[in-house]
């Protein structure tokens, strides 16, 4: 290992030249961004064996979001998803996971890392393929596995290093009516019932790190046990599983590895606060990377929009990365429109909670400037500053050009408002020509 070359390692010491544009990215001095990542709060995912354009990840950084790709043993299509990647990214992806488990691995994930993003892949998943099922799986094939995607350049990894003999204990004392939902956790479930042997993640975490540390690859502590349905919310497994990542994210951030968290899956809306703070306390404010989480059950088909709404919720109290949800999630494998929609809303649910998080919240120049365009019927500024123009100006012009919208025509409130008051034209801060008017 060379552990003084890991980003942790250079920003204990000073500020990497790389992160210049990060910080500028994030309006963050670098020397703060530097003190941030050295201590475990913000990781930024970049394998030095591949350029690319980088993204912080973390307290005080814009929440970021990521859209899952990739092809399944049911609809291999290659081509597809090199569209569905370029679709997420000009939809406002800030990185790709790559999840295919149909076809020639190697080769479809080769022609993802020549995007301009930031990549994860799931490791387990290629394992499982080569092996032939989950219970054949050695910890030789896995690390093997494991190495050859950071030889590639993936930034990330999701590991599901805390799905252990003692988490498998607590899902038999405590049964879930949904068992195990996550696809890497149910492998590791079954290579541990398989071979009564301990998680090898778990087991050999110290020679995991090492092999991080050697490519300067960032660990996403995998949440295998996370609940799949509002019902098992509550149940012993999650509770288990999150005080085991605390753990492992301590040596990781000791080892000098970069380190996220994974969570927290299916829960009530009420419960969503709740557990952000206690996964972030555990995990010594580790950035929190989630799928959703999934508010309701009975949705499918809009777990897009449930997916955003406790995204939403969860930035609130601190998470820091949203894995996009699509349309299609629960029911097929996304195409492209499915992408589009899902990272669009995915997208919304961000900036929602940037609206919460950054320093300057909702007074934002973006948000600002989006008022005095509507209070200016500036059509084109509205459309300008909305996340999706395009999208907007085409259901405005549906009706033909119109001065206001369609629904209020000319019984437009605010068209009333701005001639009895006199403040057409006028911008934000015009509260002398309303009094001087009246």
């Amino acid at each position: 290992m060379f552990l003084m070359d890991l980003l942790i390692r250079r920003c204990q010491k000073g500020v990497p030249r790389e992160l210049g544009a990060v910080a500028k990215a994030e309006k963050i001095e670098p020397a703060a961004l530097a003190r941030e990542i050295a201590s475990g709060r913000i990781v930024v995912p970049h394998n030095p064996a591949r350029k690319h354009k980088a993204c912080a990840i973390g307290e005080g950084c814009t929440v970021k979001i990521n859209v899952n790709i990739g092809t399944s043993g049911s609809r291999c299509d290659p081509a597809l998803e090199m569209k569905k990647a370029t679709a997420a990214l000009d939809n406002g992806a800030d990185a790709l996971m790559d999840l295919s488990t149909g076809g020639d691995l190697v080769a479809i994930r080769k022609k993802i890392l020549k995007l301009d993003t930031t990549v994860g892949t799931v490791p387990v998943y290629e394992a499982v393929r080569r092996a032939g099922n989950a219970g054949d799986v050695t910890a030789d094939l896995l690390f093997k596995v494991i190495r050859e995607h950071c030889n590639q350049g993936v930034d990330f990894l999701t590991l599901h290093c805390g799905v252990n003999l003692q988490a498998l204990d607590a899902l038999k004392a405590d049964p879930r009516l949904m068992g195990v939902v996550s696809r890497g956790g149910s492998f590791h479930c079954a290579m541990m019932m398989q071979r009564e042997e301990e998680n090898p993640l778990f087991a050999e975490y110290d020679y995991l790190l090492e092999i991080l540390a050697e490519y300067d690859v960032t660990i996403s502590l995998g949440d295998g046990m996370r609940p799949g349905c509002l019902q098992d919310a509550g149940k012993l497994a999650k509770s288990v599983e999150y005080n085991t990542l605390g753990l492992l994210a301590r040596r990781a951030q000791e080892a000098g590895v970069q380190r996220m968290i994974e969570g927290p899956g299916h829960m009530p809306l009420d419960q969503v606060g709740y557990n952000v703070k206690m996964i972030k306390e555990i995990t010594d404010h580790a950035p929190l990377y989630l799928l959703g989480p999934l508010v309701t059950d009975i949705a499918p088909g809009y777990d897009h929009v449930v997916g955003a709404i406790g995204g939403a919720a969860a930035c609130l109290n601190g998470a820091d990365f949203l894995c996009m949800v699509s349309p299609s999630e629960h029911l097929a494998l996304p195409d492209v429109a499915d992408i589009i929609e899902g990272t669009r809303v995915a997208k919304i649910a961000a900036h929602i909670g940037d609206t919460v998080r950054r320093p300057e919240g909702w007074r934002m120049d973006r948000e600002v400037k989006m008022a005095e365009a509507r209070h200016e019927l500036d059509w084109n500024g509205q459309f300008r500053h909305a996340l999706y123009g395009e999208h907007a100006r085409k259901i405005h012009e549906r009706d033909g050009a119109t001065e206001t919208c369609s629904m209020c025509g000319d019984l437009c409130a605010v068209k009333m408002v701005n001639e009895l008051f006199g403040t057409q034209g006028k911008k934000k801060g015009s509260k002398k020509n309303v009094k001087n008017k009246s």
